[in-house]
């Protein structure tokens, strides 16, 4: 049986920063106050704290609700991360993925780098992924498809196996039709795969007048799995792209639309990662988004140690072993079987 005390975790996610360029729909920072760049920065003093705390962390993930390449640390984290042999990578809006900084993560020894493209139109991904102005920003696509192809050969070009390379998608109603679409240009660029994913989260145990009112009003007009004409017609769309990724040989990842019941949902991040926001907040999984929400430890009172092996950590998990699990997990599509 699962302890409410495992040993420390092997894989961790650190929010580099808090600032990012875009208001993208489906995102917690549109609906947020704006944190400027300097202020969000992790250091890279906080970072190296934290990470050397871990010997035997294996994955890292730099990413959060901001803008990766925001961060004035990145390369150096990635650098020490791949120096000690750790799986080291994020995902980006790939806006400010230039052909140097293409160079410089390849270097660097990034394991992987995803990039968001919610749409093979530029109209549909466009009116996803909005400016610092919550607007459309005409142009965009078509720098972050170029940004990606730079990326593809920056990696060829130096002879490397990595950076892993994959699109991410989120599927939406908005948006699901293009992802045939989308298999197409990925098998154009030359990337490794692409991941689908549905809404992260629908915020169902907020109070529905409360700060996260504008999210749950989006992933109830929007969640594919939260509707069943929608599910049906998303599961047709499904069959055609992976028809068509068949064909190309593109590596395509799909989500379920049914939710998959199990003792504890399909849940294992309490015990074998954790989240650590650019405040230094500790958090049960990324999939929370709002540090309200589930911090469980502040970096700034307690050791990373000290808070995974703490009563709030221990209670956590033992809510999710004896079936009653915290609230801010009923509207999780990780805990749900949907991500």
């Amino acid at each position: 049986m699962a302890s409410d005390a495992p040993p420390l975790p092997r894989h961790l996610q650190v929010e580099v920063t808090g600032a990012c360029n875009l208001r993208c729909r489906m995102c917690l920072v549109r609906y947020a106050p704006a944190v400027g760049r300097a202020e969000g920065a992790l250091s890279y003093e906080q970072f190296l704290e934290l990470v050397d705390a871990l010997p035997a962390l294996q994955r890292l993930t730099l990413q959060g609700l901001g803008e990766p390449l925001l961060s004035p640390h990145l390369l150096d984290m990635v650098r020490h991360a791949a120096a000690r042999g750790v799986h080291v990578g994020f995902n980006t809006n790939g806006t400010l993925l230039s052909p140097a900084r293409a160079r410089a993560l390849v270097q660097a020894g990034a394991a992987h780098v995803h990039v968001s493209l919610d749409g093979a139109r530029a109209a549909t991904y466009e009116d996803v992924r909005h400016g610092v102005a919550a607007t459309p920003r005409p142009g965009q696509f078509a720098r972050v498809v170029a940004n990606l192809r730079g990326l593809v050969a920056a990696r060829r070009d130096a002879g490397s196996a990595t950076p892993y390379i994959a699109l991410v998608f989120v599927a939406m109603r908005r948006n699901v039709e293009e992802l045939p679409e989308l298999v197409d240009l990925a098998a154009d660029v030359g990337v490794d795969e692409i991941w689908v994913q549905n809404l992260s989260h629908v915020f169902s145990d907020t109070d529905a007048a409360g700060r996260y009112a504008a999210m749950r009003r989006y992933a109830a007009d929007e969640a594919l799995f939260a509707d069943e004409r929608a599910a049906g017609r998303a599961l047709e769309v499904f069959a055609a792209a992976r028809a068509r990724a068949g064909e190309l040989g593109v590596h395509l990842r799909l989500p379920r639309l049914e939710e998959r019941e199990t003792d504890r949902g399909p849940c294992s991040w309490p015990w074998e990662g954790a989240y650590v926001t650019h405040r230094g907040e500790v958090q049960p999984c990324c999939m929370v988004m709002g540090s309200d929400r589930a911090t469980l430890g502040r970096l700034q009172d307690d050791a990373f140690d000290a808070i995974w092996h703490g009563e709030a950590y221990r209670r956590f998990r033992r809510g999710l072993l004896d079936g009653s699990p915290p609230e801010v997990c009923a509207g999780c599509s990780v805990y749900r079987g949907v991500f």
